[in-house]
């Protein structure tokens, strides 16, 4: 497959297989970023833009399962992949629950998670994340979370950014208030009003005229979808089909 542009947070406090699994997916041409502390790949990942995250279920300073539950509230939806010593199934199924999309337990065949890798990266429904994404007169910078429309700087907060991204994600499919809440908001005291509220401040941001909205749209019974036929330089960017 093509690794180009692709990049691998990596959150693993073994530091002989972290380094060997690093120099081996530098090897097959992908940028990676490798932490051993839970608080540190948090922070990583919420700094910057990453097509894939693999962690370690039990970490010197946190639980996997907490820092995958973190990274999934913020707004998060990168491939996630657990790897652990732990091959009860319960462990896996909790993994699973909190967000990750696969599980590997160690130790491993290079070679089967290699392909594991590959997989979730051909599925995965956004690019790498890097550089300047353009759909009609806006622009979104996803590493450093800027939008601008017509070349002026339209401020989002962290999490109404958040919300465009998991929305251009999956343009031209209907959300539900309570997926989005749970997705974004993911065990807070916020209701689905509060997503009406942020869709609402989208809206007023990012549409030419508020009131009759061309991007993100209400769908009757249901919540809101992003516009793909709104969005077709957006596919193109994000290579979404």
């Amino acid at each position: 497959m093509n690794t180009e542009r692709k990049s691998i947070l990596i959150i693993e406090d073994e530091e002989a297989l972290c380094s060997t699994l690093s120099d081996r997916l530098h090897g097959e041409g992908y940028h990676v970023v490798a932490v051993n502390r839970g608080d540190e790949g948090l922070a990583r990942a919420t700094d910057n833009a990453y097509d894939l995250i693999i962690l370690d279920l039990m970490l010197p300073d946190r639980n996997g399962l907490d820092v995958c539950r973190d990274i999934r509230q913020t707004g998060i939806t990168a491939p996630l992949l657990f790897l652990s010593a732990r091959r009860e199934t319960a462990h896996k199924v909790n993994g699973l629950r909190v967000g990750a999309d696969d599980y590997v337990t160690k130790p491993f065949k290079t070679a089967e998670l290699m392909a594991r890798i590959e997989a979730l990266l051909r599925h995965a429904p956004v690019g790498s994340g890097h550089g300047v994404r353009r759909f009609g007169p806006i622009q979104v910078d996803v590493h450093r979370a800027e939008v601008t429309r017509d070349g002026r700087p339209v401020h989002l907060t962290r999490r109404e950014f958040q919300l465009l991204r998991y929305m251009l994600e999956r343009s031209d499919t209907s959300l539900s208030r309570t997926e989005l809440l749970r997705a974004l908001w993911g065990h807070s005291t916020a209701t689905t009003r509060t997503v009406d509220v942020h869709i609402s401040n989208l809206r007023e941001k990012l549409e030419s005229n508020p009131k009759r909205p061309e991007l993100i749209l209400t769908v009757d019974g249901v919540g809101y979808k992003a516009v793909g036929s709104l969005l077709g330089g957006l596919h193109r960017a994000f290579g979404i089909h």
